[in-house]
């Protein structure tokens, strides 16, 4: 098994498959393409997820779109003359899992993507048709929940090559959520115990246009005045933040391990990109998620925190529906009215069907049969 990471999103996804396929005894050779390039963003999701040393580290580094989906391709596509395996594994929606599809498909090497089936309507998000992509060129197609299965059907693809598996980003979360709880991430930064609310941001629409920025900055600061609100900031985020000046409306959160830490009370908090447990320790606890990731919405709806979605439309329509998670744009007074109804609301679980950590394992006993052969 060629199994294909680049982007953070990647990594919590392989960590369960590698040990699946462990159990399952497949053997598998790990190509990073160095999509993250950034420590914390990739090296050390290594060392905590336990994954194994890649096998082919291809560095290629940030950069257009083109360019980055083109370099990854011409240097998967070494890998994969020199390895020759039976399977490619893609994972996710990132620059990095199509490259890693096309560069497949053109060698004849039959290629799974996890996580297919996702859509979000919206062609203009570069990860949309990233997926439509990959899903077009795939000989095997693993869903996390019956939308996907109904979108691929709807595209006229092959039923019998699509599997409903479950979600292997809460296969991690399950798997880990014991080691991050006992990290007291929150106490140690010295966050209120009566709660804080924690942000992510990173999509062109939210941050590369100041206006919109700064409008989801003002609604953040209003949050802010009964609680303290976190953002744990892409670099790219902080960069758009210093350029439009609003970095001097944040205050930064001391990431020191110190027993004495110090007291963030209501106001804005900057962090800098954490690492997945530690980051996984803050979600726990927080009392509300403002955020633009997908995976995140999943998370926040296993855990029961509340999530308000910073976009105006999703490829995990299931976390609407059975979950926490509500969509709420960038308008700075929705986001506020929301954040004001989402705080004032009991946090609540439920269960998307399957999302039982146990997803890695169908998969792996299905890639299992097909490597083997007819015969098996």
């Amino acid at each position: 098994m060629f199994l294909v990471v680049g982007a953070r999103p990647n990594f919590m996804k392989a960590a369960a498959l590698c040990r699946a396929f462990r159990k399952q005894r497949i053997r598998v050779e790990l190509c990073h393409t160095g999509q993250h390039y950034d420590r914390v963003m990739s090296d050390s999701f290594f060392r905590q997820l336990g994954l194994p040393r890649p096998k082919y580290a291809l560095g290629i580094g940030s950069g257009s779109h083109a360019e980055q989906t083109g370099r990854a391709m011409i240097g998967i596509e070494k890998a994969l003359l020199e390895s020759r395996p039976g399977m490619v594994m893609v994972v996710g929606d990132v620059n990095s899992t199509v490259a890693g599809a096309l560069a497949a498909v053109k060698l004849h090497v039959p290629v799974a993507h996890v996580e297919a089936g996702l859509r979000s309507g919206d062609r203009r998000m570069p990860e949309e048709i990233n997926r439509i992509v990959t899903d077009a060129v795939s000989d095997y197609c693993f869903v996390t929940e019956e939308d996907g299965r109904k979108n691929l059907r709807r595209e006229g693809f092959d039923m019998k090559r699509v599997f409903l598996v479950g979600d292997v980003m809460v296969d991690t979360l399950l798997h880990f959520k014991p080691r991050a709880a006992r990290l007291k991430r929150a106490r140690r930064l010295g966050l209120s115990s009566t709660g804080y609310a924690l942000s992510t941001l990173h999509r062109p629409g939210n941050v590369d246009e100041e206006k919109t920025l700064s409008g989801l900055v003002g609604a953040f600061e209003e949050i802010a005045e009964s609680l303290p609100f976190v953002l744990a900031a892409h670099p790219r985020t902080r960069q758009r933040l210093k350029r439009f000046g609003l970095l001097k409306r944040f205050e930064e959160l001391k990431t020191s391990r110190s027993r004495n830490p110090q007291n963030a009370g209501p106001g804005l908090w900057l962090l800098p990109p954490q690492e997945y447990l530690d980051f996984m320790s803050l979600v726990m606890d927080c009392r509300i998620m403002l955020t633009d990731s997908g995976g995140l919405q999943e998370e926040t709806s296993v855990l029961g925190v509340p999530c308000l979605t910073l976009r105006w439309n999703t490829e995990r329509p299931v976390t609407l529906r059975e979950g926490t998670s509500k969509l709420v744009g960038n308008d700075p007074a929705r986001v506020l009215r929301a954040a004001r109804r989402a705080m004032a609301s009991p946090r609540r679980k439920r269960r998307v069907r399957l999302w039982d950590g146990k997803a890695g394992g169908r998969i792996a006993k299905i890639v299992a049969r097909i490597l083997r052969g007819p015969a098996s």
